[in-house]
């Protein structure tokens, strides 16, 4: 491999797997901008990968590619390295549906460089400003509560405390997809890239704490489609709970209660605290209005109910 395959990412992030749910991740930040676009490369059920330092971008898709024919991370990390003349500028990092982990440091990566694979999850970094980084995300990693976004965004932010890349921030990414696979490629739990930023750890789990709302609530729906209502409410409510910004949420919720339960008055007291003081209320109102001339709700005339109940 020759060097325009590559491009300059020194960075640190970690690739890892939930052993609860299969889940597979990366989570990466830089002084850079656009991380997101090169270092993380992920399948539904099959593995997570990370590319960086002097980086081989190709290493991505080649290692998913290795992974599929059923190699093991190690083997796939000796593959790269064995076919790129330039391995030793390279880090590239591994973890299968198995939870397997393996990772590559090259000797001439640029200081403070190291790696750490451990149980179902592999952390790196180069051009660090302090060789505490490494162990630091290790602890964070394996101590952190919560989900795989969570844990692994508790990893970004221990190294943000050792005072990370040498450079600064500039630019974060996570990613997380299903362990099922069956998923299609496309089909991703979390998606989320902050390309430019003075705080991109920060931002970045702004992102996290809105999607994660946004799942929530998703699972709400799943659970008021399968006409089991109160686990509906109870899913629901913890969406609005962690995500009380954003206006979607109670909107189509509050449509659903009223176009499918007919109940306007709890619709309506979803959507009065949220939109009473919004300058566009009467375009959402309208939106129910469209909705219904679109045939998408099952009651004519819920947006006249509901407009009738606020006093809007």
């Amino acid at each position: 491999m020759t060097e325009h395959f590559t491009k300059r990412f020194s960075t640190y992030s970690i690739v890892a797997r939930d052993p609860a749910t299969g889940e597979l991740g990366v989570a990466v930040q830089t002084h850079q901008m656009c991380v997101g676009a090169v270092v993380p490369w992920l399948l539904p059920g099959l593995g997570a990968v990370a590319t960086q330092a002097s980086c081989n971008i190709s290493f991505g898709p080649l290692a998913l590619a290795l992974l599929g024919e059923g190699v093991a991370p190690d083997r796939v990390i000796a593959a790269l390295v064995a076919s790129d003349e330039g391995a030793n500028r390279r880090q590239v990092a591994v973890v299968d549906a198995q939870g397997r982990a393996a990772a590559w440091t090259g000797e001439n990566c640029i200081p403070e460089a190291s790696h750490h694979a451990g149980d179902g999850y592999s952390v790196q970094a180069n051009m660090m400003t302090n060789p505490t980084v490494i162990p630091a995300m290790t602890q964070a990693f394996e101590s952190a509560p919560g989900d795989l976004a969570a844990r692994m965004l508790a990893a970004l932010k221990a190294a943000q405390v050792e005072d990370g890349d040498i450079r600064g921030m500039q630019s974060a990414a996570l990613r997380v997809v299903s362990g099922d696979r069956a998923k299609p490629a496309w089909d991703t739990l979390y998606d989320l890239r902050v390309d430019e930023h003075d705080s991109p750890v920060e931002e970045l789990a702004r992102l996290v704490r809105l999607r994660r709302a946004g799942l929530i609530d998703e699972r709400g729906y799943e659970a008021f489609n399968a006409k089991r209502f109160d686990e509906a409410h109870t899913l629901w409510r913890q969406a609005r709970e962690i995500a009380p910004e954003m206006e979607e949420i109670p909107f189509w919720q509050a449509v659903n209660i009223a176009a499918e339960l007919g109940d306007v008055e709890q619709a309506a007291a979803l959507l009065h605290p949220v939109f009473v003081d919004d300058p566009r209320r009467a375009e959402w109102v309208d939106l129910i209005h469209r909705l219904e001339a679109c045939g998408m709700l099952a009651r004519p005339g819920v947006a006249d109910e509901i407009n009738a109940r606020l006093g809007w």
